[in-house]
């Protein structure tokens, strides 16, 4: 009997896998293709205000702790790493992570693509690539990783992804510990249907979301 739990159990992991995947590849060359003039404006704009690659690019920690590189439209001062040396005693954000809401390295345009997750568009090449998802956790930094306590590892035995809980939770007003558990709690609780909730909702509180930064 319990065997044949574990059949049915890991049949239905392997159709959710492959639904999840389908859906990435088909969701995300539409996105590409329906928001290109979008993402070419974004661009143009980027490139007038400041210096600097219209991309940026980031190692991130992906599924079983593969590297990847994430990308993002630029959103901060082309210095910005260097920056945020100086900035580290203003974290807003409890743990390995660091968060401000009001962080002087993001540019103008950066802080209306923040405002609405435009500068996230590019990550749909992430997913179309298969190192991201459409739906998990976000990815995090290789350092961040380091930091995380042993039961908070779970969250990287799935793909991370666009949008998640947390996405459409607060953000900025959770705290670490409580984003992790988010996280967590999607890991336990993914199936097809959730994703698709959560792909809906993240519509609706994208823009003009006060809490993203």
């Amino acid at each position: 009997m319990i065997q044949q739990v574990e059949v049915i159990v890991e049949s239905e992991n392997k159709l959710y896998l492959f639904s999840k995947r389908t859906l990435d590849i088909i969701a995300s060359l539409i996105g590409l293709i329906m928001l290109s003039p979008l993402i070419l404006v974004v661009g143009i704009l980027i490139r007038i205000e400041s210096k600097g690659p219209i991309i940026f690019s980031q190692k991130r920690i992906g599924l079983n702790g593969k590297k990847f590189q994430m990308y993002k439209f630029r959103s901060m001062v082309p210095n910005a790493e260097e920056l945020k040396k100086k900035l580290l005693g203003q974290n807003e954000m409890s743990g390995p992570m660091f968060k401000m809401k009001e962080d002087p390295r993001i540019t103008k345009i950066g802080r209306f693509i923040r405002k609405t997750s435009i500068d996230e568009l590019p990550q749909l090449i992430n997913v179309l690539k298969g190192e991201m998802s459409l739906v998990g956790p976000r990815p995090s930094l290789p350092k961040e990783v380091e930091k995380f306590e042993p039961w908070m590892m779970k969250r990287i035995e799935v793909k991370p992804g666009l949008t998640c809980y947390w996405q459409v939770s607060g953000r900025n007003n959770i705290d670490f510990e409580a984003w992790m558990q988010l996280d967590l709690d999607y890991v336990n609780d993914r199936n097809f249907l959730l994703d698709i909730k959560l792909i809906f909702k993240t519509f609706f509180v994208l823009f003009g979301d006060e809490n993203a930064h």
